[in-house]
């Protein structure tokens, strides 16, 4: 399998130079050349078969000519060790017809578990086996920075530098990145919001000599590999309730687009998906773009599902490449568009992407509401994200279809907002329940790009 650049400027890949590249050199983002299909029957097969297995035959077709069976199928299964469920992305019933998928069962209790820890892994055999070091550096919005400080902590081969935005994480989030003791990995708390993260980390990738010198990989969802691990929990969702037999749906709560762009390939890949519904909070540039307003940025709103607070959605370059014919060319006229603010969106490219995609926007009064609605008729405590999307599911429910809502975090990992909408204090899982005593190790920075590149030179391999 070979992979190529949404911009089509960038030489092609295989898997694993994707991966150690993260973004390609012409700015774009990594695809495979062709998306594999599984016929109905070997979907129909992965019924009942453990997770990592699910895991292996589904994304076998993008590694293999990387990894041998053997190695990968070992790589998958230390992985998910470390899981604490069984299941590791378990179904449970709502109410009629609406089903949440857990996948806050990971380490850090989200689920960009699923992928960082697979990446972790593939990144460890990967280097040892060129006898090379890296240097990681990831923007995020809350969960991604945690994901991937557990992911990497204490391994030989990476030094993992982690930017945030000062003040606009939940405690949780903040501690989970501040708390590790491992001298591989730094967490810098930056004056700005996530956008600014995000646009730092672009630009740190298109300087070309400070991206050699220092061997820059990413794992932000930039990286292809993260959206591959999200693929898996799709079909294994979609096949405990029927699939390939009939049809189901998907609510995805996203600020940058990539948790629902695995389902996207999910469905190209034979999967019976129905719709696809990006459900957003106030930051809704994802759903202003959908309703045909364009995609334009606006000002970035702190709330309280922080994880969302975004106004660039970086998959959804990916998206568009597809909507606009795989035409790399347009593509990259639309992002240096974005560069003055955001761009239109094509009557045609409407169409294509309304084929696949619903969406829905969800005020903070209707999360702190479907929180309290949600303890209420279905036992279930669930985080300020989860609740935004299942108030879009609801709104998009169809009577004959099941509706899957992603159920994105831990409750625990936002606890103000949980206690202040249902009452409750979500605790801890046992195996957290220090962490508010552990001391932190964090480096507050200004929105810079050279503060920021000079301070990840001085401290690589401390």
């Amino acid at each position: 399998m070979k992979y190529i650049s949404t911009r089509g400027q960038a030489p092609e890949l295989t898997f694993e130079e994707a991966m150690l590249t993260g973004l390609a050199r012409d700015g774009g983002l990594y695809l495979p050349a062709e998306i594999p299909v599984m016929s109905q029957d070997e979907i129909a097969a992965l019924a009942g078969l453990p997770y990592e297995e699910i895991a292996f035959r589904v994304m076998w077709p993008y590694v293999s000519g990387s990894f041998a069976e053997e190695e990968f199928k070992a790589i998958i299964a230390r992985a998910y060790e470390a899981f604490g469920h069984d299941a590791r992305a378990p179904l449970k019933q709502l109410n009629e017809n609406h089903f949440l998928l857990e996948l806050f069962h990971g380490p850090t209790l989200a689920f960009k578990d699923f992928a960082m820890q697979l990446i972790g892994q593939l990144f460890q055999v990967a280097l040892k086996r060129r006898g090379d070091r890296v240097t990681i550096v990831g923007a995020t919005s809350g969960d991604t920075g945690s994901a991937a400080i557990e992911a990497f902590r204490g391994l030989d081969a990476v030094d993992v530098f982690i930017l945030f935005p000062h003040g606009r994480v939940s405690e949780v989030q903040r501690r989970q990145m501040t708390t590790p003791a491992d001298s591989n990995v730094h967490a810098l708390a930056v004056d700005g919001d996530f956008d600014d993260c995000q646009a730092a980390l672009k630009d740190m990738f298109n300087d070309f000599d400070f991206r050699d010198g220092v061997k820059l990989a990413g794992v932000n969802s930039i990286n292809f590999a993260r959206v591959l691990a999200q693929i898996v929990y799709y079909f294994s969702a979609a096949v405990s309730l029927g699939a390939p037999h009939r049809k189901v749906s998907f609510t995805v709560p996203t600020g940058n687009f990539g948790d629902i762009f695995a389902g996207f390939l999910a469905k190209r890949m034979g999967l019976p998906i129905d719709r696809l519904v990006v459900a957003t909070n106030q930051n809704d540039i994802l759903h202003r773009c959908l309703s045909g307003e364009g995609y334009f940025k606006g000002d970035t709103i702190p709330s309280i599902s922080p994880s969302m607070d975004i106004q660039v959605s970086s998959n959804f370059e990916r998206a568009l490449y597809y909507a606009y014919g795989e035409d790399g060319s347009a593509v990259s006229q639309l992002m240096d568009e974005l560069k003055n603010g955001g761009f239109n969106v094509s009557q045609g490219t409407m169409e294509a992407l309304r084929e696949s995609f619903d969406s829905g926007r969800v005020s903070e009064d209707e999360t702190l509401a479907t929180i309290k609605h949600t303890q209420d008729h279905s036992a279930e405590l669930v985080c300020p994200h989860t609740a935004v999307g299942i108030k879009v599911a609801e709104e998009h429910r169809a009577t004959d279809v099941p509706m899957i809502t992603l159920a994105t975090a831990h409750p625990a990992k936002f606890p103000a907002a949980v206690e202040k909408a249902s009452g409750e204090h979500p605790p801890l899982p046992s195996r957290m329940s220090d962490l508010y005593e552990r001391p932190e190790r964090v480096t507050r920075i200004a929105n810079d790009l050279g503060a920021l590149e000079d301070h990840i030179r001085r401290h690589i391999a401390e």
